[in-house]
């Protein structure tokens, strides 16, 4: 008997087809009842298509163009209408365009925040697949929060509903404005606004907590620093910590700490009993400077209400589906729960 082409999933149950959409990367997979087929799930450079439907309708027709029951997608970038648009690429698309490419009636094809599949994610995830960042006792029936920092930066709160349901609830919070404090940070807002030609000198989260913002991060202590090596971006300054060099020190630390006061932010607006979950890139590859930046204590640093801070317990996440798995579970929302149907 021959083996089994990986990129051809098993027939006999009702077959999904999901996606995580990111600003540099797509990734596709194959799902049945809320499962993903992780062994066949590939991954797209954006820059390689000219839109969505070309990655989804290749992947698709290279499995083989099984029937499908419908499809979700996560969009890092906002939602609305039927219709995604990625914030970090000119990508725009709706569900009459993608059910087109995937043989599908529009009513069958889900499109969601991204941040909204990682929160729908939450619960379903392997075991070993998060590793405590602060402790604290958590209510397993409290609203729990996701913080994305990749590419972009957002985050969505889950909030849980009768019969298990959950309500996951859309957001653009990395575009509002940089919480600055220090005379350090409130410089590095100014010169976001000033250097990086914003409309309106807007220094947003997202451009100094995200990939790119690392990059700004560094361009500002190159610029206000007493000289030495250029600006450089995420990659390079990641290896620059490896390598122990001062200024990628003190950039990491800079958005650590600013990190831990957005996401405390974040908290009180929430009230995340449950936890928080942090996710992408950018957050696995500063986690091991959480300590040395300071990320608790910028995170609990609320004035009076620092000790309520403690309620709250925060975990990263480390597992690069976990967004396809959460538009699984999404897809099981739009096929028969209605209160899913909310998110």
């Amino acid at each position: 008997m021959a083996d089994h082409d990986p990129r051809r999933p098993a027939t006999g149950a009702a077959l999904t087809l999901v996606a995580d959409v990111g600003g540099t990367n797509t990734r596709v997979a194959f799902a049945t009842g809320g499962q993903v087929d992780t062994a066949a799930a590939r991954k797209f450079r954006n820059a390689d298509a000219a839109g969505l439907a070309e990655v989804l309708g290749r992947f698709h027709a290279e499995a083989g163009a099984p029937p499908l029951t419908g499809a979700s997608v996560a969009v890092a970038g906002p939602v609305h209408g039927g219709t995604g648009q990625l914030t970090n690429l000119d990508w725009h698309f709706d569900a009459a365009s993608l059910g087109a490419a995937l043989g599908l009636a529009p009513a069958r094809v889900g499109i969601l925040n991204d941040l909204q599949a990682q929160g729908h994610a939450l619960g379903f995830l392997k075991p070993g697949s998060a590793t405590e960042v602060i402790a604290a006792t958590r209510d397993p029936a409290g609203t729990q929060l996701v913080i994305g920092i990749g590419t972009g930066f957002n985050a969505a709160p889950v909030h849980p509903l009768p019969g298990g349901h959950r309500l996951v609830a859309p957001s653009e919070c990395g575009h509002v404005t940089l919480p600055a404090r220090t005379a350090e940070e409130i410089e590095l807002s100014r010169f976001l606004a000033r250097d990086n030609g914003f409309p309106g000198g807007f220094p947003g989260v997202e451009e100094a907590l995200s990939g790119r913002g690392l990059g700004h991060v560094d361009a500002f202590l190159a610029a206000t620093g007493p000289g030495g090596l250029p600006a450089r971006d995420s990659t390079q300054i990641i290896a620059a910590l490896a390598e122990g060099e001062p200024r990628a020190h003190r950039a990491a630390a800079l958005f650590v700490t600013l990190l831990g006061r957005v996401a405390g932010d974040l908290a009180l607006t929430h009230l995340p009993f449950g936890g928080i979950a942090l996710i992408g890139g950018m957050a696995r590859a500063l986690a091991p400077h959480f300590a040395a930046g300071g990320f608790t204590a910028a995170f609990r640093d609320k004035g009076r209400f620092s000790g309520f801070m403690e309620s709250f317990a925060v975990d990263l996440v480390e597992d690069d589906l976990a967004a396809l798995i959460g538009c699984a579970h999404h897809q099981l929302g739009l096929s028969g729960h209605e209160s899913d149907k909310l998110s």
